[in-house]
């Protein structure tokens, strides 16, 4: 399959015999009554968390993502009239929100290429949880241009914000974003955030063994105390592009032996259910955790799978909503959004799409031939969101 192809030619399928099934006739609201805040799928995990794409652009190409090679000059994104606008983002965040949702995620591509973005934000949160409460907005982003914008995000309520960044060392950053990008920009970038009031930052580094996997230790050193939470991923097998190998996973394991090795540890419970990093906490002299010196997590979807308590939807730059980061299919609410379709046919589709959810994609993987998919090629994460 080319990398030229337009974007409906690489996402397979966007629609499939289930969705072809549900699109042209959604049940009517009095077949499953209206939302009640607690929708479960096959599973009996809820929906509390949505991840919402906000466009299919970057101005990296981390191999890991988006490679150079495949995501060149030439490559065909989504046309914004494509994309959907930030009121229909809005209305389907709110039906989501009667489901039972509490969280939004933005992400992309890079979120804040999307321009005037606080709009949205401000959108959301004066939308509200079936308990009357706002929603908690977060973003996801690589840091690029996130010191002209913290301030206006912080004013239009965004709740906090996570960076990505997988090295401090510009010579070995510059060469993972391909894009010649100094490190310097994005730490000018996290401490814009937190001087605009950004509480409960993150930073994510995904580690790729003989890439960057020497920066685990320089990372914990440079946030340790600062108030910023370091969380490391594991390289992922996300998408068809990124050439993953199963041997440049460096295992949490091995990641929190690294950290110990220096800065002694404790674990932490989780502060959520569902929470996808395992929190660990650095010790004080008394060997137990020292608030003040803050916290590392893992996130673990190789080797350590979190699906049995996976309560995340995603909905892509054009309206699709999928149920999993690795995903081969997803089901068109843009169609209905610009339908005609009313909040009630709108609400049951995505009861009917989560109801049905069995998705458990990291916890087979062990067990699963190298090609598992069956010729389907996953969603890319630029498409989809991390």
């Amino acid at each position: 399959m080319g990398h030229n192809l337009p974007m409906a030619e690489r996402v397979i399928p966007l629609v499939d015999q289930r969705t072809r099934a549900l699109l042209p006739a959604v049940p009517a609201e009095a077949e499953c009554g209206p939302a009640t805040g607690r929708l479960l799928d096959t599973r009996s995990r809820p929906l509390r968390d949505l991840r919402i794409s906000v466009t299919d652009r970057c101005n990296f190409r981390c191999s890991y993502c988006m490679p150079k090679e495949v995501f060149d000059k030439n490559y065909r994104y989504l046309p914004h009239a494509d994309l959907l606008s930030f009121e229909e983002i809005t209305r389907v965040a709110r039906l989501f929100m009667a489901h039972g949702v509490r969280k939004i995620r933005l992400t992309g591509g890079e979120p804040l290429l999307r321009k005037d973005l606080e709009r949205l934000v401000e959108q959301l949160v004066a939308l509200r949880t079936v308990d009357g409460r706002p929603p908690e907005v977060t973003l996801t982003t690589n840091g690029s241009l996130l010191a002209r914008k913290a301030r206006a995000l912080k004013e239009a309520g965004l709740a906090r914000v996570t960076v990505s960044l997988d090295s401090l060392q510009d010579e070995v950053f510059r060469r993972m974003n391909d894009m010649d990008f100094p490190v310097a920009s994005v730490l000018a970038g996290i401490d814009a955030a937190q001087a605009a009031g950004l509480s409960h930052i993150k930073v994510n580094m995904v580690v790729k063994r003989g890439t960057n996997d020497q920066e685990i230790l320089p990372m914990a050193r440079r946030f340790r105390g600062t108030g910023i939470t370091l969380r490391f991923i594991e390289y992922m097998d996300v998408g068809a592009t990124n050439g993953w190998r199963m041997d440049e996973v460096v295992p949490s394991s091995e990641v929190i032996a690294r950290l110990q090795s220096e800065l002694p540890l404790v674990p932490l419970a989780a502060t959520a259910p569902g929470e996808t990093a395992r929190r660990w906490g650095y010790a004080g002299a008394d060997a137990r955790h020292d608030p003040r010196l803050g916290e590392v997590g893992v996130i673990s979807s190789v080797t350590q799978a979190f699906c049995g308590d996976c309560n995340r939807a995603r909905l892509s730059t054009e309206g699709r909503m999928y149920l999993c980061l690795f995903a081969t299919q997803g089901w068109d609410l843009r169609t209905l959004l610009r339908g005609g379709a009313s909040d009630a046919q709108l609400s049951e589709a995505i009861a009917g799409i989560w109801r049905q959810r069995s998705d458990r994609y990291s916890e087979l993987r062990a067990a699963l031939p190298p090609d598992a998919s069956g010729g389907a090629r996953r969603i890319e994460m630029s498409y989809i969101g991390g």
